[in-house]
């Protein structure tokens, strides 16, 4: 069984890593490989960094809706722009890595032309959504890179 817990851990936090750039819910996912992890006999977490990293996760995974709209928002956009811009991001998957940014941006783009945007205020619109979505992601991946290296760790030290 903790083997199998092991594994469980390992495919989650590596699966959440990719769910910090990918629509995925990344931090969730690594948060749960945490907690497989913690039930199997190769890792201890404390009680206070589980909290914390539980904690840390639903803040972070709420601000990475509220990030992109406050950002098409403070840079004079609308609903459109960030709906365009998650539209983008799913289409965007499937041209790649740099498929993902170019596509966030366009839809954003897109969207706010089709709001009746000018292109200038499009432009900026969609300049904020793309800086939301960033700063969304540098987040996740920072948290999800953190809870791996917890994970490594006590894992590392299990083996050593």
């Amino acid at each position: 069984m903790d083997i199998i817990l092991l594994i469980v851990a390992i495919i989650c936090l590596l699966v959440g890593l990719a769910g910090a750039v990918l629509p995925l819910p990344g931090p969730p996912l690594s948060f749960v490989g945490l907690l497989a992890l913690q039930f199997s006999k190769f890792a201890q977490f404390s009680e206070n960094l589980l909290w914390v990293l539980g904690i840390v996760t639903l803040i972070v995974t709420i601000l990475d809706y509220y990030v992109p709209i406050w950002g098409t928002k403070k840079f004079g956009g609308s609903k459109y722009g960030a709906w365009g811009s998650t539209i983008g991001l799913i289409v965007g998957m499937f041209f790649g890595p740099f498929g993902i940014f170019i596509g966030a941006f366009l839809g954003a783009l897109v969207g706010e032309l089709i709001a009746g945007s000018t292109s200038q205020q499009a432009t900026k619109a969609a300049f904020g959504s793309f800086m939301g979505f960033l700063v969304g992601i540098v987040m996740k991946i920072a948290l999800c890179v953190v809870m791996i290296w917890y994970a490594g760790k006590e894992i590392w030290n299990y083996f050593a």
